[in-house]
């Protein structure tokens, strides 16, 4: 089947004989090429090649106007703005950017639909004003809203007339007065001029196009088709086209070329129900493999959500050797312009001081990796050895950093816009100097972003604007979004992989669609536009309904000569564009017959091997160094947990990675909580405590547990933020703690034995040759009535089931009864002979104060007999043998990685 461009040639090529005297204007410079490239195939002998436009080129080459890009056009209003709105009233820069894109955007359509602006701009202000008589009273900002309207059509006259004197123009300019200078451009021309595959037209283009196709000097070929154009009820894809064939007057005596039988022939379109991007991209490549090769240039990827393009692009098959992209890769996507976020995150921040966040996040840039070596360890070491929160400038200077100067260049504060963009000039010199010639992406990317800032120099300078740099970020994020990267690739052949609006004009045999959702296809009724939608419809501007046509055209034009069509659309609900279906889908289940298919792809990820650690010679000794040292309770959990992580902790001594602690890290908290309870007891060691011991606490706790978070952590400030909070949180535990103690002693006598006492004992019942112990720190032993009680404080949650044990092989299986093991430990180094079944073990938690002391517990027994006490000693003996066991090797015991 031949495509529409093809189709369109061969009709011209019978009736044209000098093709050098054409001129053909297509929808889209993709088309433009594809056509060209089109002509070398089809001409075989040495020929002045024809004139072949895109619609935007055409337009300028009648108007011979210079297109403003959106920043000039922004900054020309503005101009206009400050010329015409009394001083008193306008907004600066900032304010004005934020409402002026939405005006402009409207400006756009308003002059590309050629609508009459006085009378357009009359009927608007007339609405705001009556809509301003209905509101109760006045205010400042109602009269400004007022002031608004009635000064708009006078803002739109002067831009129009300061751009045209100056032969510049905003796209939707250049449209109104190329339909105002069409006459004399035909009276001009020698060529013939044809119009290939448009659809939806402006009233500026649908009026040029008539004048050539009138005055004999231009001709319209159309795509259509049959199934849509001449059914009986009005299909979106067709209503641009039906409304052309019914009312310009000249297809009235000239045929409507072509209307075509396309859509209605066999063909294989899949629907696919898929889960999230990445099944789309599995489909994607599943869908590529199974094409014969040959097929492979004959088949493109339409993307309706950029985002997949990265994925896609990674998931291909091997077999695809060429492929050309068309979208181009964003350039506030690449790493020069996250570098640029920081820099102007830092600008912005009001601290002069650096946040070590900042700094972190600029350290682990590829682009900063790249350059500053070594540099980025000492910096980051300094911030970590000196817990450093904010660092400031003169810290860095003085640590004598080879990359010094470009560290006090990227972080010192500037005072204006342009010391700033002196500064990004100096920084991508440097970064470039330091990139090797196969970091091309990094180069491509930094020479863009660099032509960037030179054209916001340049605008600056020649509005003489002097702008603060949170305003130059909105110049700059609004530029960035225009930019993008082209990729290299063959442009005609091999696979092609492009968005919707790129397929225009182009056919394809093979068709695979991705995220054909709604929100994406049609893209929705989100409307960038001050004039509502009533207005819209009275002047004949687009609506959401006109946007939604053109998206189906392009949809169904798209399938109208392809044989396969696979039809992707995301299934999952998360997400803004999840879940739902687009309409067309559904349209062609009706319309097709076609049952859609829920499609699964499941991750083969490779099962991950438990790690298995023999015990070397090495090993063994290093476990009996360790075992005449003492093992403790929390190493012998941590081994019961996970064999590994004792090996890395205990045997290899891999510490925990240093880092800053911003908030105060809860074994930090733990430890002063603890330290502030020993120093406010010390004094009642070997007494009864009295309610004035414990009013006395009472009145100093604050400044013992204020002093605690000064020698225990490295942030010294708790006087705000987040480690505000948590000193209330400790203040409020401590608080607790010593009410609930006062009450209890109200009662009881309580007699304080020992505070964080080290204890230990030799365990003598191994079948070992080595001498092994069992070692630990006693939070806090008392007689409670001439009753013993060994104390564990948890700043955690602890539960009384935790405490509890029924089952006692689960004790070295499984962690949840790591809290009764630990107090079992203490209970064995600290429990003579004489003192079972009078003595109590158990955990005072400090988030489960209400409970007070939780007491370890056998089936209903609080206290421990020593026939508990024998049966812990059976299992802490077979523990530790296998510990010391040579043949037994450290087996993991679970797949989450555990960070040491």
């Amino acid at each position: 089947m031949k495509s529409f461009l093809e189709e369109s040639i061969d009709h011209i090529l019978e009736t044209e004989s000098e093709i050098e005297k054409l001129t053909f204007i297509l929808p889209s410079k993709r088309a433009v090429g594809f056509l060209k490239h089109l002509f070398k195939k089809k001409i075989k002998h040495t020929v002045f090649a024809p004139k072949i436009l895109s619609i935007e080129e055409f337009i300028e080459d009648i108007t011979q106007l210079q297109s403003l890009s959106f920043i000039e056009t922004t900054l020309e209003f503005y101009k206009v703005y400050k010329a015409i709105v009394p001083k008193e009233k306008q907004e600066n820069l900032n304010d004005f950017f934020n409402w002026s894109q939405t005006i402009i955007h409207d400006f756009n359509e308003i002059d590309r639909y050629l609508i009459d602006d006085q009378q357009f701009f009359t009927y608007l202000s007339n609405i705001q004003e009556t809509n301003y008589l209905f509101l109760k009273g006045t205010s400042d900002i109602l009269d400004s809203y007022l002031d608004f309207w009635q000064n708009l059509p006078q803002l739109y006259q002067q831009l129009k007339k300061n751009l045209l004197n100056q032969q510049k123009a905003y796209q939707g300019l250049v449209y109104r007065k190329a339909a105002e200078d069409i006459h004399k451009y035909i009276s001009k021309s020698n060529s013939k001029h044809f119009f290939l595959g448009f659809n939806a037209l402006n009233n500026a283009e649908q009026y040029i196009f008539q004048q050539f196709i009138e005055k004999g000097k231009g001709e319209v070929f159309w795509d259509a088709d049959e199934a849509f154009m001449q059914t009986n009820y009005e299909h979106s894809a067709a209503l641009f086209l039906k409304k052309y064939k019914k009312t310009w007057h000249i297809f009235q005596n000239k045929p409507f070329y072509f209307i075509r039988n396309n859509y209605a022939q066999p063909k294989n379109i899949q629907l696919l129900g898929i889960a999230k991007n990445i099944g789309q991209a599995k489909a994607v490549y599943q869908v590529l493999e199974d094409l014969p090769s040959e097929e492979i240039k004959q088949t493109a990827i339409v993307l309706n959500d950029e985002a997949m393009l990265p994925i896609v692009i990674n998931s291909l098959p091997d077999k695809i050797d060429e492929i050309n992209i068309t979208m181009g890769f964003p350039l506030a996507q690449t790493h020069a312009s996250k570098l640029f976020d920081i820099f102007f995150a830092h600008q912005k921040d009001q601290k002069q001081d650096i946040y070590y966040k900042q700094i972190i996040g600029f350290l682990k840039h590829p682009l900063i990796q790249k350059v500053i070596g070594s540099d980025a360890k000492t910096l980051e070491k300094h911030l970590i050895s000196n817990n450093i929160i904010y660092l400031k400038l003169s810290e860095i200077k003085n640590l004598n950093l080879t990359q010094s100067e470009f560290f006090t260049t990227f972080f010192q504060k500037y005072d204006s816009s342009e010391s700033f963009l002196n500064a990004i000039f100096k920084i991508i010199v440097h970064i470039k100097s330091k990139l090797k010639k196969e970091d091309t992406l990094e180069l491509e990317s930094l020479f863009h972003i660099h032509q960037l800032f030179v054209e916001l120099k340049n605008n600056l300078s020649n509005y003489q604007l002097d702008i603060d740099i949170k305003t130059l970020y909105l110049f700059y994020k609004a530029s960035l979004q225009q930019k993008s990267l082209d990729y290299q690739g063959s442009a005609y052949e091999g696979l092609q992989l492009m968005g919707m609006l790129e397929t225009r004009c182009l056919d394809f045999k093979n068709i695979i669609l991705t995220n054909v959702n709604e929100g994406l296809l049609p893209s929705g009724k989100s409307v960038n536009s001050y004039i509502s939608y009533d207005l819209k419809k009275e002047y004949g501007l687009p609506t959401y309904k006109e946007k939604d046509a053109i998206y189906a055209y392009h949809f169904y034009r798209l399938l109208q000569r392809a044989e396969n069509v696979y039809i992707l659309y995301n299934t999952e609900q998360e997400g803004v564009y999840g879940g739902e279906k687009s309409r067309f889908v559904t349209q062609l289940e009706i319309e097709k017959n076609i049952e859609p298919k829920q499609v699964n792809f499941y991750s083969k990820t490779a099962q991950k091997e438990l790690l298995v650690i023999e015990k070397t010679p090495e090993v063994i000794e290093k476990i009996k160094d360790f075992a005449s040292y003492g093992f403790s309770p929390s190493a012998l959990t941590t081994y019961i947990r996970n064999p590994i992580d004792f090996y890395k902790r205990y045997i290899l001594e891999i510490k925990d990675e240093n880092s800053l602690e911003e908030v105060i890290e809860s074994n930090t908290f733990g430890t002063i909580i603890h330290d502030t309870l020993e120093n406010l007891y010390q004094d009642f060691k070997g007494k009864i405590l009295q309610n004035e011991d414990i009013e006395h606490c009472l009145d100093v706790f604050e400044v013992e547990l204020k002093k605690q978070f000064q020698e225990n952590n490295q942030i010294k400030n708790i006087a705000s933020g987040k480690n505000y909070l948590v000193y209330e949180v400790a203040k409020k535990y401590v608080y607790n703690f010593l009410k609930i103690e006062q009450e209890l002693i109200s009662q009881n006598d309580i007699k304080i034995v020992s505070l964080e006492k080290p204890s230990s004992c030799e365990l003598n019942n191994l079948p070992l040759d080595f001498p092994v112990k069992l070692r630990g720190k006693v939070d806090r032993i008392d007689l409670m009535n001439g009753q013993k009680r060994i104390i564990d404080y948890k700043t955690g949650k602890v539960l009384p089931t935790d405490l509890t044990v029924k089952d006692w092989s689960l004790l070295q299986e499984d962690e949840k009864y790591s809290k009764a093991f630990q107090v079992l430990c203490y209970a064995k180094m600290e429990i003579q002979d004489n003192e079972f079944d009078t003595t109590q073990i158990g955990v005072i938690s400090f988030k489960n104060m209400k409970a007070g002391f939780l007491p370890f517990k056998e089936d209903k027994n609080n206290f421990i007999s020593k026939e508990t006490l024998l049966t812990f000693d059976q299992i802490l003996s077979e523990l530790i043998a296998e510990i010391c066991n040579p043949e037994v090797p450290f087996i993991e015991k679970e797949l989450k990685e555990v960070k040491f």
